[in-house]
């Protein structure tokens, strides 16, 4: 069974950091396409960062410099490590798996205040 749980969500204030951790079971990540995506209620979600089973990676351009994604097979654990925060940031973030179906954990919210 597929199961996705997402953790490391909080408040921080503007320019903080915060560490997103999603750990995997029911599969091993490095066999699967991993992203995060995040959604503010009233607004579509968006695809924040991904790592294809290739090694590519995408990040939405308000994030890239700021964002790191990172995974850690052994622990079979998706990161995104979040630096210089903005109140913009501020919103559920999910942690997907593409594995031929779409896998999605409960989220985890982040709030920035300014």
């Amino acid at each position: 069974q597929v199961q996705l749980v997402e953790s490391g969500g909080g408040s921080v204030q503007s320019g903080g950091s915060l560490r997103l951790s999603c750990t995997a079971s029911g599969f091993t990540i490095d066999a699967a396409s991993m992203a995060w995506s995040r959604q503010v209620p009233g607004n579509e979600c968006e695809l924040v960062s991904s790592i294809r089973h290739d090694g590519h990676l995408y990040y939405l351009g308000s994030v890239e410099g700021r964002f790191t994604i990172a995974q850690d097979n052994a622990k079979n654990t998706l990161y995104l490590h979040m630096n210089s925060l903005e109140p913009s940031d501020t919103a559920m973030y999910y942690c997907a798996a593409e594995l031929g179906l779409d896998y999605w954990g409960q989220g985890t919210q982040v709030t920035v205040s300014s």
